[in-house]
């Protein structure tokens, strides 16, 4: 058994903290590497023509982001834990500028799919950055810093569309990327030069196997439902991915149980508000991504079809613009109902606000002001349950395992994006029309899918509810307790 040795505890505090400042690089550092998930979008069609690549291979440029993302982003909460968030961060940061100056300087596709991969690698800063939060900002500050670092994900998500749509538009494809390496130049400086170290809580060895481990088995996982729909739901290929997947995954468990330091601890993810903050996560995911696939297209279709609206790729993203801006509204919003009711109640009234966005789409889909309107509904949801999962986290673990705990509940988020796109895929594939010689989805294939993302919004609200309510007050009481006892120990230093 391979293991790396991690420092001593530090549990010295930095002085002079000014968390205004910290949560502006924090938030910042997100939303860059938010914006880097969705750059090709634009690109996406002509991707085969620029790499001089068959359109299966330059597919994997999508893909290899995803992948490297799950992967990573266990692997850097538990090292966060280890040898401290900042530096983890800062490395992050590091790789995220690489692969961001690879996918600038390639011509074919196999250096774009490293580039993309060590792009998905710098998502690992958004979790790092959460739990930092944790050490570095007042208590009375916490709940909304969370929650705006936690839309960070959805903010950088909408930027990035119309960001990257105007860039392609107006000039050579590599300057998407040269701006992305910028961008990740500027987060590295901002991290190094104004975020201070935090404390090392956790003196333990890096669990090298089951970081291999639990690698193999998310890739396994992830190639079987993203390219099923590519494959063939019954080829070899596809349920070989998903065989291997579940053995690995069983192994991957059940050696975790047995070690002293596992990359996971899954006995604590067992614990009631862990396990269903993780389930909603999930559903949460798949409801999220739901819309992302389908009112693009609403809104991108050409009029002829009776519901397409006609609008170009940059005119399609001024549009879902907006709901990135109501996320990032809404995440203070649900800090102060946290605050009053719980985070439990707040990750409830969030799913309940996704699905009424659900519902308001199915009367709106006839317009551009209707689409968005029914988009900043969803979005404002989904800000408030994102800010209200690492409250429910972080007060349910040890400070020790809080880089890890939200590493893998961003994790259960991937997993429910990965799912529903999978499912709206196989939806709108097989409801199709003829359309001048084009296969397109029908409306009611649409409608569908709208339903299908409103119906896990509803199961999310449900597992919401299903949290112990004393366990939930609880998880908001230790956050609090901690950082209380953090700043009384600071000030007697």
């Amino acid at each position: 058994m391979t293991q790396l040795a991690s420092p001593a505890p530090d549990t010295s505090r930095a002085p002079n903290v000014r968390p205004g400042q910290i949560v502006f690089v924090l938030a910042f550092a997100g939303i860059t590497a938010a914006i880097t998930q969705t750059m090709v979008v634009p690109l996406v069609a002509e991707l085969p023509q620029l790499l001089h690549t068959t359109a299966s291979n330059a597919s994997w440029v999508v893909t290899a982001t995803l992948l490297a993302a799950a992967v990573a982003t266990p692997v850097s909460g538990r090292l966060g834990d280890l040898y401290g968030k900042r530096k983890i961060m800062l490395i992050c940061a590091l790789i995220l500028t690489a692969g961001s100056a690879v996918c600038a300087l390639s011509d074919s596709v196999v250096p774009m799919i490293v580039g993309r991969a060590m792009q998905g690698v710098g998502m690992g800063i958004i979790p790092l950055g959460i739990s930092a939060m944790r050490d570095l900002i007042p208590a009375e500050k916490l709940g909304s810093s969370i929650a705006l670092m936690s839309a960070s994900m959805g903010v950088g998500g909408a930027l990035g569309l119309p960001l990257s749509a105007a860039i392609a538009q107006s000039a050579d494809w590599t300057v998407l990327f040269w701006v992305a390496t910028a961008l990740s130049v500027a987060i590295f400086a901002l991290i190094l030069l104004l975020i201070p170290a935090t404390p090392v809580a956790k003196a333990g060895r890096f669990d090298l196997v089951g970081a291999i481990g639990l690698g193999i088995g998310l890739i396994c996982l992830l190639l079987g439902v993203s390219k099923g729909a590519d494959w063939g739901w019954t080829s070899g290929t596809t349920l070989g991915c998903l065989i291997v997947a579940v053995v690995v995954l069983v192994a991957w468990g059940a050696y975790e149980l047995r070690i002293s330091d596992p990359l996971v601890d899954l006995r604590v993810t067992a614990r009631p508000v862990v396990l269903l903050t993780n389930v909603a996560a999930i559903v949460v995911g798949m409801s999220m991504y739901a819309q992302s696939l389908i009112i693009p297209q609403l809104l991108q279709l050409p009029e002829v079809t009776g519901f397409g609206l006609g609008q170009s790729m940059l005119e399609m993203g001024l549009w879902m613009l907006p709901g990135g801006l109501m996320m990032m509204l809404a995440s203070p919003v649900g800090a102060k109902i946290s605050h009053a009711r719980g985070p439990r109640i707040t990750l409830a009234i969030g799913a309940g606000v996704m699905a009424l966005g659900y519902l308001a789409t199915l009367f709106l889909m006839g317009s551009t002001w209707g689409l968005m309107i029914a988009v900043c509904i969803i979005t404002a949801g989904v800000g408030l349950a994102y800010g209200a999962m690492p409250a429910l986290i972080m007060g349910s673990v040890p400070r020790s395992e809080t880089g890890s705990a939200n590493s893998f509940n961003t994790l259960m988020r991937s997993i429910g994006t990965t799912v529903s796109a999978a499912i709206v895929g196989v939806v709108l594939s097989q409801m199709t029309q003829d359309l001048g010689g084009y296969t397109l989805p029908t409306e009611s294939g649409f409608q569908i899918g709208l339903a299908i993302g409103g119906g896990a919004a509803v199961v999310a609200a449900l597992v919401a509810l299903a949290i112990p309510a004393k366990a939930s007050a609880e998880a908001e009481g230790n956050i609090e307790h901690d950082l209380d006892h953090q700043s009384a120990a600071a000030t007697e230093r």
